[in-house]
């Protein structure tokens, strides 16, 4: 494999929502930059992104595909990622690896919810964005409107870098080559190549005051050489997403995508810096990285799969220094180094060795148990505490209580539940030991619950622990994640006093607590003065907080939203413990509550439900029905209706049946969470009534 320097190389995570052709896009690029000998495809299983067997069996990307190309002299690292909703927490832990997203669009079926939610993430993270119209054959009719659309959704900075030709089979380009053959170009669709030209020169001009006059004076057209360093800024600021179009089955555009990567798309060093910040809470810092090439080892794991027989492999970003094989490397705050025996490139499932890497390079290193999403790789002790900030990933909606089929089984379903979610950090385990307090979710004592962002989310991670680590499990239906807070503040004070004979435990708190804003989480802060609660053990009180919280004063589910100030207290000096600390924090808290007037909070979900124009009265009204408000309707054309909902999960977990129901099949529809809010009075009375301990 040829070696190229960090200038020379671009990272790109392909996302879009399902059926949009990301995968099939990906293969019609390795194969024109001969990165593949012959094209795959998704619908027979032989597509080199979708290569895992549960992949092919489903026809759908399930989780992230690393694949590289070579073209001109640039080295391009491609990720596609899962476009299924329930999958979208899939997608983003890849992002921090990159510079820049392309978001693929299907013609035929405009924006869809992933569309919206990956802009959203893509934004949010300070990435690149370019859009792809994909499918572009025998849309003619729809492509004019289609751009207006994303310009009216996603902003009027939105603009073509190329134009489909009126015959479909190729594309005018309206940038790079523009100024060439203004006479001679082929006839685009819609629209104007030259007033396309127009718009972009304008909108990268509006980043550099003296280029702009120099344009002016001169009355001539300035080079994309001339413009790269205020298209560049442009790009960073998101005041210009380019957009493309594209047909991957007949690799029309094919050619110009390419060249739009090499050429307009930033390389490392020209994208917005890595967030990277040393040390933790009130101490943390914002770090500078070099990405020099002879510079301190500095790199991030993305990802992580867990083979049977390959093992563990980390694939991640290296932002700085140079990784060869043979060096030692530290694992965030780990004392002991590892050492790299395996670097490699990724092609789909094929493992390529390469022996050194420079910064700006995505790589997989093999066989370290240590690597898990998140971890930083550094070669100096300095760079202990350096990490990037966590991906917000969706929350849960939906569990399955798991059970082993075969007795003796139990300690080999939490390996593999374990293993499962350090590859997909958007799952989470809710131990047996913590009952349905824990969870907060139905009784399921004796039982483990998965938790994920949908039915299909969890039905892919228990046929994966059947297929690849051969354990089956029962499971029970999905149960609603329930949480509680308060709504009120309260206050108490409690002493922990016990006398056994010989060294006894002391320890006396007085806490307030305080409802928090929704969504804030939880919050502990030390109001102590004068050494009333020593400092060693006010952790001890918070970890005693953080217990209580876990079983919540009405229903036992999980508390949250609020704020915990420890304001006074007492020690002995022979019989105070950590332990006698835990035991106060967690009694007075539990006090407090009582006070705080609390109430349990139940999951509020996003769903656009598409279904044809003659069912909208029947969607409606079963969903007024199930305590679900109409936030709007818009047309998706072909006499179809997208429904935008919010619904408490708890009366829309089985809509899927519901709406085939109404329907008569014909209708589809994503769900998302979006928030907790107070259940009603008489729902509260019920989940008491069914749940309290």
């Amino acid at each position: 494999m040829a070696e190229f320097l960090t200038e020379q190389i671009r990272n790109i995570a392909v996302l879009g929502h399902s059926g949009a052709g990301k995968s099939t896009l990906i293969e019609a690029l390795l194969y024109r930059a001969k990165a593949i000998t012959q094209k795959g495809r998704v619908d027979r299983g032989t597509n080199h992104a979708d290569f895992t067997a549960q992949e092919q069996s489903h026809h759908h990307s399930l989780e992230p595909s690393f694949l590289n190309l070579d073209f001109n002299q640039h080295h391009i690292n491609l990720i596609d990622t899962p476009g299924l909703p329930d999958l979208f927490g899939r997608a983003l832990p890849p992002l921090p690896g990159v510079e820049s997203v392309l978001l693929v669009i299907n013609a035929t079926s405009g924006i869809e919810t992933i569309t919206h939610r990956a802009f959203e993430a893509a934004r949010t993270q300070g990435k690149v964005i370019l859009i792809a119209i994909n499918h572009i054959d025998g849309n003619q009719e729809k492509l004019p409107d289609l751009l207006d659309d994303i310009q009216t959704k996603f902003g009027a900075r939105c603009l073509p870098v190329n134009l489909p030709s009126a015959s479909l089979d190729d594309v005018v380009d309206c940038y790079l080559h523009c100024a060439d053959k203004v006479d001679n170009q082929i006839a685009p669709l819609f629209h104007s190549a030259i007033a396309a030209r127009d718009e972009l020169i304008d909108t990268v001009l509006e980043e550099d005051e003296a280029l702009m006059e120099l344009y002016l004076e001169q009355g001539e057209l300035l080079s994309p050489e001339q413009l790269h360093e205020p298209l560049e800024l442009a790009l960073r600021m998101g005041h210009l997403v380019p957009v493309c179009f594209t047909s991957a089955e007949s690799d029309v555009g094919i050619d110009a995508l390419l060249e739009v990567f090499t050429k307009l798309l930033p390389n490392p060093l020209e994208a917005n810096p890595p967030q990277f910040v040393n040390g933790f809470g009130e101490a943390m810092v914002p770090v500078d990285v070099t990405q020099k090439a002879n510079d301190h080892v500095l790199a991030h794991v993305f990802s992580v799969s867990i083979d049977p027989f390959f093992g563990r492999m980390g694939v991640m970003r290296l932002y700085q220094g140079t990784m060869t094989i043979g060096m030692k490397l530290f694992i965030g705050e780990g004392r002991k180094p590892v050492k790299v025996t395996h670097l490699f490139k990724l092609q789909g499932d094929k493992h390529v060795g390469i022996p050194r890497a420079v910064p700006g390079d995505i790589i997989a290193l093999a066989k370290i148990d240590e690597l898990e999403v998140g971890a930083v790789l550094h070669d100096n002790h300095d760079e202990d505490k350096f990490h990037l900030p966590e991906v917000s990933l969706p929350q849960p909606i939906f569990a399955l209580a798991v059970t082993p089929k075969r007795r003796g089984d139990e300690h080999k379903i939490a390996e593999v539940l374990n293993k499962l979610v350090v590859e997909d950090p958007s799952l989470n385990i809710c131990g047996s030991s913590l009952g349905n307090a824990g969870s907060g979710l139905r009784d399921t004592l004796g039982q483990t619950v998965l938790q994920g962002q949908g039915e299909l989310h969890l039905q892919i991670a228990i046929e994966k622990a059947h297929d690849l680590f051969h354990v089956d499990m029962d499971t029970d239906k999905p149960a609603v994640a329930y949480k509680e807070t308060i709504t009120e503040p309260g206050q108490a004070r409690y002493r922990h006093k016990k006398q056994s004979g010989g060294s006894g435990q002391f320890g006396e708190v007085e806490l307030r607590i305080e409802p928090q804003s929704r969504g804030s989480g939880f919050e502990f802060v030390s109001k102590v003065v004068g050494g009333s609660v020593p400092g060693q053990y006010i952790s001890a009180v918070e970890k005693g907080v953080k217990e209580a919280m876990l079983h919540g004063q009405l229903a036992g589910f999980p508390m949250q939203d609020i704020k915990v100030s420890l304001l006074d207290g007492k020690h002995h000096s022979v019989d105070s413990k950590e332990i006698a600390f835990v035991m106060a924090g967690k009694k007075a808290f539990i006090e407090a509550v009582s006070q705080a007037s609390p109430v349990i909070l139940e999951p509020i979900v996003e769903m656009q439900i598409c279904i044809s124009s003659e069912h909208v009265g029947d969607i409606t009204g079963d969903i007024s029905a199930r305590r679900g408000m109409v936030c709007g309707t818009s047309a998706m054309g072909e006499q179809k209706i997208e429904v935008s909902v919010e619904a408490p999960l708890a009366s829309v977990d089985d809509y899927s049946t519901r709406l085939k129901s109404l329907t008569g099949g014909d209708g589809q529809f994503s769900m998302a969470f979006s928030r907790y809010d107070i259940t009603p009075e008489h729902v509260q009375r019920q989940l008491v009534k069914e749940f309290c301990v």
